[in-house]
């Protein structure tokens, strides 16, 4: 009879394994209700090993919210090149990608659990806005924004999450129609704000001007015009 030895793992392996395990349960249940003892089995450990690596569950948690806060704000990185709305539409596209690559950690970041409600944990979500935030005022070239601007990219911001979280329960309207409804979103919520401000209509202006007549923008203005007549 011959046994097959376990693999060794690095220090920084076990670490990313751990944290993947982590992410896993902690976006089923509340950390309060996942056990070192859960993580330790699902890894393959032993209880005293998982210690080995993080002094304790909060700190594990943190540390698995940490990684998928990293890693989504890199997905909002995208060069000052071309149509806004060709950029929104590749930052949606990589944003959709974190979530169906890694939905559990999405779900987990965006959620939390009680445990959310610390200062350290709660940082780490407002990072990830900030950093989206201040990603789009850079493509919109305005670097302090007035109230209304602020206002429509912030609650863009926030209907992306919900309509990420939204489509995993289920992935029942397809992705590509999500990812251009998004930039079309942020394209109605301009336009309504512009009605009312000066300055938002200047950014809007400013916005068509460098569309392409074949551009997202004019794709949502055409989509509009063929709406259906009521049976």
């Amino acid at each position: 009879m011959t046994t097959v030895a376990r693999r060794r793992m690095g220090v920084e392996e076990r670490r990313e394994q751990l944290i993947a395990v982590a992410l896993d349960l902690f976006s089923h249940r509340s950390p309060e209700d996942v056990s070192i003892d859960e993580v330790a089995e699902a890894a393959g450990i032993s209880r005293p090993l998982v210690y080995h690596y993080f002094p304790g569950k909060q700190q594990l948690y943190e540390a698995a919210l940490r990684w998928a806060a990293e890693e989504l704000t890199a997905r909002f990185a995208e060069p000052h090149e071309g149509p806004l709305g060709a950029r929104l539409l590749r930052v949606m596209e990589r944003f959709f990608d974190f979530v169906a690559e890694h939905g559990r950690g999405f779900s987990a970041l965006m959620r939390g659990g009680p445990a959310i409600g610390s200062s350290r944990t709660g940082a780490m979500i407002d990072g990830v806005r900030q950093a989206a935030f201040a990603q789009i005022l850079a493509h919109l070239d305005v670097p302090r924004p007035f109230p209304r601007l602020e206002m429509v990219v912030r609650s863009w911001i926030s209907l992306a999450e919900t309509t990420a979280l939204l489509w995993l329960d289920g992935r029942r309207v397809p992705r590509t129609e999500l990812e251009r409804q998004l930039v079309h979103d942020f394209a109605a919520l301009a336009a309504v704000s512009a009605a009312y401000d000066a300055r938002m209509a200047q950014v809007v202006r400013r916005i068509l001007a460098d569309e392409p007549e074949n551009g997202i923008f004019a794709d949502l203005v055409g989509r509009l015009m063929e709406l259906p007549e009521p049976a």
